[in-house]
């Protein structure tokens, strides 16, 4: 399940491209798919990276590695990241700001690592849907890494463009996955237990897997409205 649209990214042969925050590598491996770059995907999470490695390896025979194109996959502190500066043409950040704390320093390290001219990608659960989640469930939000802040889109779009980067586009994305989320938050306690929670993941799975016209076509309309998360796409300054 893809939340940046990669259609939005300027991807470009030879690229270098990081996925921070990258979970079980859904962009990490498709920007890798998509073109001949080279991709890093960092997690804090080891299990997370290791289903990534492993997620990705079926792919192998279809993008070999060459002078123009790697993936790869590793633990990493979005707060103090293990590169040099400017040596991303391109960093996607999907769902992981509302995880941490001073995520203004993350923000940082993203500028920090990205080149002159490159392309951000974040993403975070948009603010209305994610309130109800809060309201219906403290379990959905409160535990171990889970989420500890809700964005305001405007707010979060001020503190990247005050770093010196330029949004060019937004969206929103997985309205279909919203009512699921509040019906999980409803039952939270039982949902495990509920044949409506599970028919409604079937239901998701399938679209996820078959990606039939008519729900493709239900969710674009009602992303605008019902859309779970907020994607915003960023330029960072040329150099003058």
């Amino acid at each position: 399940m893809e939340t940046v649209n990669l259609d939005y990214v300027p991807i470009r042969r030879g690229d270098r491209v990081l996925d921070l925050g990258c979970g079980e590598g859904r962009h990490a491996i498709a920007a890798w798919l998509r073109a001949e770059v080279h991709c890093v995907g960092i997690d804090l999470s080891v299990q997370d990276v290791a289903t990534a490695a492993a997620r990705a390896r079926p792919f192998a025979p279809e993008r070999p590695g060459t002078a123009h194109c790697s993936l790869g996959f590793g633990v990493g502190n979005a707060l103090q990241l293990p590169f040099a500066d400017h040596c991303f043409d391109v960093v996607i950040c999907s769902e992981v700001l509302e995880h941490i704390g001073p995520y203004r320093e993350v923000l940082a390290e993203i500028r920090r690592v990205l080149k002159p001219g490159g392309a951000l990608v974040a993403s975070v659960p948009r603010y209305w849907p994610e309130r109800l989640c809060w309201a219906l469930s403290d379990a959905y939000h409160a535990n171990e890494g889970g989420h500890i802040r809700i964005f305001r889109a405007a707010r979060l779009n001020r503190d990247i463009e005050a770093l010196g980067f330029r949004r060019y586009r937004r969206h929103w994305a997985h309205a279909l996955h919203a009512p699921f989320w509040w019906l999980k938050c409803l039952l939270w306690e039982r949902q495990h237990e509920s044949r409506l929670v599970a028919l409604y993941h079937r239901l998701l799975v399938w679209d996820l897997m078959e990606r039939p016209r008519l729900t493709r076509w239900v969710e674009a309309l009602l992303n605008p409205v019902l859309g779970k998360s907020v994607v915003m796409y960023f330029q960072k300054a040329p150099v003058p």
